[in-house]
C-alpha cells in the first residue's frame, strides 16, 4: 500500500474504534460493504450490519450483502425501512431522501441502542443529499467522511481487503432516485426499474453504468458507454420490446447524466 493509503486506512481504524460497538447500515454498494468488512476484521466487538429490504433497494444489492454476510460471518438483520408507508417518501418530492433516510434510522433505532454508521464518503458531501439531514438529527456518523476517504480510495481499500469482485461496482443509488422528481413512487415501478436493469447489464455487463428513468413522458434508458451504430438498433429494439410488454411507453437510449431524474424545485 502507498503511504496515503495507509495513513487512510490508519485514521479509519482509529474512528471506528472510537465509535465501537456499531450498526453498520449496508445497502449492498461498494462504500458500505466496503465499510462494513473493515469494521468487521479490526473491531473487537462485532459490528451489527443492517441491511433494508424495500423496493427500491435492487434484488442484485441485497444478494451482495447476505453473499458477503455468509462470507465474513456478520451478524446481519434485515429488516423493512417502513419508507412506503410515508406519504411524504412516496409523494417524491426534491428532499425525498429526507424522509427516506429518516425512516431508515428510525426503524433501525428500534432493534439497536448502538451508534449508527453509514457508508457516506466525502465526494458525498458536494452533492445535494437531503438524507444526510437525517442522519444529522439522529446522530448518525460517517466514518469514511471523518477519516477523509473518497470513493477512489474506498475502491482501493476494497481491493486491499480483497473485495476485488465488489471494488469496481459503479455507484448504485436506490431505485427511487430514477424516478423523476414529482412523479409517485411506486413499488410496481421500482420492481420494473430493477428487472430492466439487471436485463440491460446481462447484455452490457455487470460493472457498466445503467439507469432506467421514468420521467412523465415515459422510460428512457441512459447509459455510461452508448453502444455503437451497429448495436444501438439492436439494443434499442429490445428496450422498447421489453417495456412495451411491461405496459410502460418507450422513448429513448441517452447518455448517462448524474442525477437527471432529479428537479431541485424547493417552491414546489
Amino acid at each position: 500500500m502507498s503511504g496515503d493509503l495507509l495513513a487512510a486506512e490508519k485514521r479509519l481504524k482509529e474512528i471506528l474504534a472510537a465509535y465501537s460497538p456499531l450498526a453498520i447500515a449496508v445497502s449492498g454498494g461498494v462504500d458500505s460493504l466496503t465499510l462494513a468488512t473493515v469494521a468487521h476484521r479490526v473491531l473487537p466487538a462485532a459490528p451489527l450490519m443492517v441491511h433494508a429490504l424495500s423496493p427500491a433497494v435492487p434484488v442484485a444489492a441485497t444478494a451482495r450483502v447476505r453473499e458477503m454476510s455468509e462470507r465474513e460471518g456478520w451478524d446481519l438483520r434485515e429488516m423493512g425501512a417502513g419508507e412506503f408507508a410515508d406519504p411524504d417518501y412516496r409523494a417524491n418530492p426534491y428532499n425525498r431522501c429526507y424522509f427516506c433516510k429518516s425512516n431508515l434510522y428510525r426503524s433501525i433505532r428500534t432493534i439497536t441502542d448502538r451508534r449508527i454508521a453509514s457508508g457516506a464518503n466525502l465526494d458525498d458531501m458536494s452533492d445535494y443529499r437531503p438524507g444526510l439531514q437525517a442522519a444529522a438529527e439522529r446522530g448518525v456518523v460517517h466514518p469514511f467522511v471523518e477519516a477523509a476517504i473518497d470513493k477512489a480510495t474506498i475502491r482501493q481499500i476494497a481491493r486491499v481487503y480483497q473485495l476485488h469482485h465488489y471494488s469496481d461496482l459503479p455507484a448504485q443509488p436506490c431505485l427511487a432516485s430514477r424516478v423523476e422528481t414529482g412523479l409517485p413512487i411506486r413499488a410496481d415501478d421500482l420492481s420494473f426499474i430493477d428487472a430492466f436493469e439487471s436485463e440491460l447489464k446481462q447484455t452490457l455487463g455487470e460493472l457498466s453504468t445503467v439507469r432506467v428513468r421514468i420521467r412523465k413522458p415515459g422510460v428512457y434508458v441512459e447509459l455510461g458507454e452508448m453502444p455503437d451504430q451497429e448495436t444501438a438498433p439492436i439494443l434499442e429494439a429490445r428496450a422498447r420490446r421489453f417495456c412495451e410488454e411491461a405496459g410502460y411507453p418507450f422513448i429513448a437510449i441517452t447518455a448517462y447524466r448524474q442525477g437527471s431524474a432529479f428537479v431541485n424545485d424547493k417552491t414546489t
